[in-house]
């Protein structure tokens, strides 16, 4: 029978395939005596079997093929009537005609809300990334700038992951570079340690980070852990989004110093004014008002679709990236957006305002399910006007030369693979090129 329990799932829990109805002929044909027990038919005969035990509230439904690979994923408010439109092929698009033609099978779970059903869906569609879905193809985690609060003397470094450690974590950053970029800058800004524990508690005498001024060396006690403390809050404080009072706290120190005639620390202080405004310098736009927010814009053309990621936190720009999702080309960029974004935030922080450049179908569901995961009111908007529209323009304009520099750099290949055939005499272009490195020292101690 299909699976029906009103438990709401959270997880990607393997989920156990719905047995067809026991009265009639199964979707999947009986095997005979010795044959494999794979389905072997397909079609819109085998959907519609499942429809006398479907009920009628929200949950998510998988397509099967005939060697039970998953190929699509989907959500519904009411199983029963979306799972009844698969049933009849006048009307609806190839892509769709070609995916109902594939099923062999189908598996089911039920769930208290539409919102519910969403977030599941793009769960299990990370998980199985089927052909004729929408598939985001990330393995790789947003890096954070953390302070560790567990020492005597807090560390300023990178991170990814899980945040198992005690600490304050700023981001996320759009890449490495960002974060590297960052920590230099504020290294320089308010001399806080990058070192590992062990080198920390080694030292005898400051390294040549302490030489060059990016670091206060609290290992050596050339600064009292107190006063390194006061450092740690200023960079905190900046971090959060307090850098105008921070500057103005330089500001002022610096005057005092020289008015003092300690043209010394006049100097430390100005050198740290100069990093801050390097940091804000870096980053290409500080909208007003925006303090918290993702920007999301998509493009299309050749059959690809861009969408460009801008992340700003504490009304600072911290990144941009660009993604290429595998997506059918009959889809929209509203349909491709809106699937991508639900994936998006599967594993990830949801900001208080997510901007969009495209309306999209899941608007209201996506906002209530985004809500649900972070605990807290997310609002996603399409701005018009203003500078939440500029914000979003910007982003569309990336899309656009990305996407512009992804396909020339495809036709690029694509000619000298052609070359490269024609060449060597090949039948057809080569799909894929294998380097083998051979060094060796002397002729002795081969490595490949």
């Amino acid at each position: 029978m299909p699976h029906t329990d009103d438990k709401p799932s959270d997880g990607p829990a393997p989920l156990a395939p719905s047995a067809p109805p026991t009265s009639g002929e199964p979707p999947s044909g009986e095997p005979a005596p010795g044959e494999s027990a794979r389905p072997t038919k397909t079609g819109p005969e085998v959907i519609q079997a499942y429809l006398k035990t479907l009920s009628s509230g929200p949950g998510v439904y998988r397509m099967l093929d005939t060697g039970g690979d998953v190929i699509y994923v989907g959500k519904a408010r009411n199983l029963k009537a979306r799972v009844s439109n698969y049933t009849r092929l006048a009307g609806l698009p190839n892509r769709t005609i070609r995916m109902i033609q594939s099923t062999a099978s189908m598996e089911f779970v039920s769930v208290r809300t539409e919102a519910e059903a969403l977030l599941l869906e793009a769960n299990l569609i990370k998980r199985f990334r089927p052909r004729f879905n929408v598939t985001l193809r990330d393995d790789k985690s947003f890096p954070y700038i953390l302070i560790r609060r567990d020492q005597g003397a807090p560390q300023i470094l990178k991170h990814r992951g899980a945040r198992t450690v005690k600490g304050e974590y700023f981001g996320p950053f759009a890449s490495a570079g960002a974060v590297n970029r960052t920590i230099n800058m504020l290294e320089r800004a308010f001399l806080l340690r990058s070192c590992s524990d062990s080198v920390y508690e080694s030292r005898t005498r400051p390294c040549l980070l302490h030489q060059i001024k990016r670091c206060s060396a609290p290992c050596t006690g050339e600064i009292s852990l107190e006063d390194y403390g006061a450092l740690v809050e200023e960079a905190l404080r900046f971090l959060k989004g307090e850098s105008q009072s921070v500057r103005e706290m330089y500001q002022r120190l610096m005057e005092e110093a020289s008015d003092q005639l300690e043209f010394e620390r006049a100097a430390r202080y100005r050198n740290r004014l100069w990093a801050l405004a390097h940091v804000t310098s870096e980053q290409a736009i500080n909208p007003e008002g925006v303090e918290e927010a993702d920007v999301f814009a998509a493009y299309q053309e050749g059959g690809q679709t861009c969408i460009q990621v801008f992340f700003f936190r504490v009304g600072q720009n911290w990144g941009n990236r660009a993604y290429y999702p595998k997506a059918d080309r009959s889809l929209s960029e509203e349909d491709v957006l809106d699937s991508f974004i639900a994936q998006f935030y599967d594993d990830k922080p949801v900001p208080r305002l997510v901007l969009l450049s495209h309306e999209i179908p899941s608007h209201a569901v996506l906002q209530e399910a985004l809500s649900i995961k972070a605990d807290r009111k997310i609002e996603i908007r399409t701005p018009q006007r203003g500078v939440k529209s500029g914000l979003v323009e910007h982003a569309l304009t990336n899309a656009r030369e990305a996407l512009g520099r992804r396909l020339a750099e495809s036709s690029s290949q694509q000619t000298l693979l052609a070359a490269l055939g024609e060449r060597f005499g090949l039948p057809r272009p080569p799909r894929r090129v294998e380097v083998f490195d051979n060094s060796h020292i002397m002729g002795t101690n081969a490595v490949g």
